[in-house]
């Protein structure tokens, strides 16, 4: 069994310490990893707009970069991540532009890494390799290739392996796009636009042609209109850095553009001289606090949280709602962004989280404000639903590259919020959302795998070397949605079944039994689904796998005090990144579910089997 008095305390320990991580507004924040790969694309950018102006803070960068070099002479995206060769890359070529005498050595090792993975060198098979890793989707393979030839690595000739971006199909009316099926992804807008613009002007240069281009005026304009106010697209250093250097190469330095995205880097750059993914998740970060914390209520919502009495946190949720539609996916009113930033976009993760988060805080039945908002943010998600019931990110219809196609975590997600405000929405609306429901389950059940998982789109493992997929992410928040609709489905069984066999022996979990290392994030998820589905289908062994779970997650943070956060989070192209709030709330969400079904775990799992869980090994 649990001991009741371990859990409530390691859980009290847990919530004291994600309340603390609460801003002066009172809502959450978070922190993203520092990254590698950002912090060489703003150097490059802003080396190339004003080496002089920003010698300072490329020195910084520089800096930064060596110090962090992993020792077989790569990087990776986070100082967690393992080398790999799209960072690599970019490092590599940032220090040989930028670094000068004190990247010497850094530069050497870093090549010694790249002709191990490349086998050369040579341009041509750093291309090769780089075309081979991202397919059909350019949206991140180009840039990568047009930095390295903006920084020389490429050799004299490097634009030649740079692909043309078809930046004149951005022209085209909106609504044209998904019908185009452009090279990029449905974010990578303003990339296809300047990167188009600037392999173009080379191209021209090459031929000693100075021929102006009759798209460009418009397209120029239509870049400026899609930047946010804060100069940071999708408030990323890598896609606003790729935009501006991009910008620089085609001769357009003084463009507005330019300017205001320089004006981001600087603001986002950190202390000691790297620069994060994105600047925030600070929508995400609120919406998983606030259901973490309501995991041990045992009555139901409508009554607020007692952390949110005066209101300030529901408040903020609803003025994050977009009101208007979105200038740079097209996206319609009514969803939410990750974040409170102007270069924030709206997507179906965010959104259900929202939506789910709000009716946790609705401070009554009467609550109108908070109604309509949802059923606003309900419409936009159902609008989203792709053909194959399945939940896109940002677009409907965009399904030809990997990150634009319906997944399993979004469609869950979406699930349990569309159950969630069913019965507070008009008689006409609740017949869409019956039909949305059919259709995502439907999809759902197409989506399981043999093995009874589900693999989601926006988390990953970086030990499963092959497939780099978090399964243990997918099945549960899959089994969340799936449970609450019928817990002894078949499809529900086989799920519960593929977490349960997956556990590590130590009692954790990492993403393939006792081939990853058990992880807080991934233990904790799985605890959550486990024991969602135990207080509807009691099981001795689900009981028993709990009863572990809680032993080990209770160890390695210390009894609810220190989490350490691990690299399981995809920023777009697979870009690894962690979150320092990740390991406590689903620590919080975890214990809160453990709390509500902890008594039926002591009578399924008894006392002697709890002596022996004790003398369990310490996590190291």
């Amino acid at each position: 069994m649990i001991d009741p008095a371990r859990l409530q305390k390691t859980l009290t320990n847990a919530k004291s310490v994600l309340l603390a991580e609460r801003n002066p507004e009172g809502h959450w924040t978070g922190e993203l990893s520092t990254s590698a790969l950002s912090t060489a694309t703003a150097l490059v950018a802003l080396g190339l707009v004003d080496p002089a102006k920003h010698r300072e803070r490329v020195t910084d960068a520089c800096r930064w970069l060596m110090a962090n070099q992993n020792a077989d002479g790569g990087w990776g995206d986070t100082v967690k991540s393992f080398s790999n060769v799209s960072t690599t890359l970019l490092c590599w070529s940032a220090l040989t532009r930028f670094g000068g005498d004190p990247a010497g050595s850094s530069v050497l090792r870093a090549s010694h890494w790249i002709r191990g993975y490349v086998g050369s060198l040579d341009p041509a098979s750093i291309a090769e390799t780089v075309k081979a890793r991202y397919g059909k989707d350019r949206t991140f393979s180009v840039p990568i290739l047009m930095l390295c030839a903006i920084s020389g690595t490429l050799g004299p000739r490097g634009w030649d392996q740079v692909m043309q971006m078809p930046h004149w199909l951005a022209a085209f009316p909106r609504h044209w796009f998904a019908i185009l099926r452009l090279p990029v992804v449905s974010y990578a807008l303003p990339a296809l636009i300047a990167i188009g613009y600037a392999k173009s002007r080379r191209t021209m240069a090459k031929f000693r042609l100075a021929l102006p281009d009759p798209l460009w005026p418009g397209l120029s304009k239509l870049l400026a209109s899609i930047q946010p106010a804060s100069g940071g697209f999708l408030e990323a250093a890598p896609l606003t850095s790729f935009v501006t250097m991009a910008l620089v190469a085609a001769g357009e330095r003084d463009h507005p553009v330019v300017s205001l995205g320089v004006s981001f880097l600087l603001e986002t750059v950190r202390p000691d001289g790297s620069w994060p993914i994105d600047t925030n998740l600070a929508t995400w970060a609120t919406t998983l606090a606030v259901k973490a914390l309501s995991a041990d209520r045992t009555g139901s919502s409508g009554d607020g949280l007692s952390f949110d009495s005066e209101g300030r946190v529901k408040r903020w949720l609803l003025g994050q709602q977009y009101r208007e539609r979105h200038p740079f996916t097209d996206a319609a009113p009514g969803g939410w962004a990750w974040t409170d930033l102007s270069g924030g976009v709206p997507d179906a993760d965010d959104t259900p989280g929202a939506l789910l988060a709000l009716k946790e805080l609705l401070s009554g039945p009467d609550d109108e404000e908070s109604r309509v908002a949802a059923e606003a943010g309900i419409a936009w998600l159902l609008d989203l639903q792709n053909r194959d019931g399945g939940i896109p990110t940002f677009c409907r219809g965009w399904g030809a590259l990997p990150f634009d196609r319906s997944s399993p975590d979004l469609t869950a997600h979406t699930l349990r919020a569309w159950r969630a405000w069913r019965q507070q929405m008009p008689v006409q609306l609740r017949s869409r959302l019956d039909e949305g429901t059919r259709r995502g389950i439907a999809f759902l059940l197409r989506e399981q795998r043999r093995d009874g998982s589900w693999r989601p789109l926006w988390f990953g493992n970086q030990h499963r070397r092959d497939d780099e997929e978090n399964p243990t992410y997918g099945t549960a928040k899959v089994l969340l949605a799936l449970g609450e609709i019928d817990a002894t489905s078949e499809a529900v069984e086989r799920g519960r079944a593929w977490l349960l066999s997956h556990q590590n022996e130590d009692g954790g979990w990492g993403s393939a039994r006792d081939k990853t290392p058990s992880t807080i994030e991934e233990t904790a998820l799985a605890l959550s689904a486990l024991a969602f589905l135990q207080s509807f289908n009691p099981s001795r062994h689900s009981a028993e796998s709990l009863a572990l779970g809680f032993v080990w997650l209770d160890q390695a943070t210390e009894h609810g005090t220190r989490f350490e956060p691990s690299p399981i989070g995809f920023y777009f192209a697979k870009l690894w990144y962690f979150e320092r709030a990740y390991p406590i709330v689903w620590t919080v969400e975890a214990l809160g579910r453990l709390s509500l079904i902890q008594q039926s775990i002591e009578e399924s799992v008894g006392e002697g089997s709890f002596r022996s869980l004790r003398r369990l090994p310490s996590r190291a």
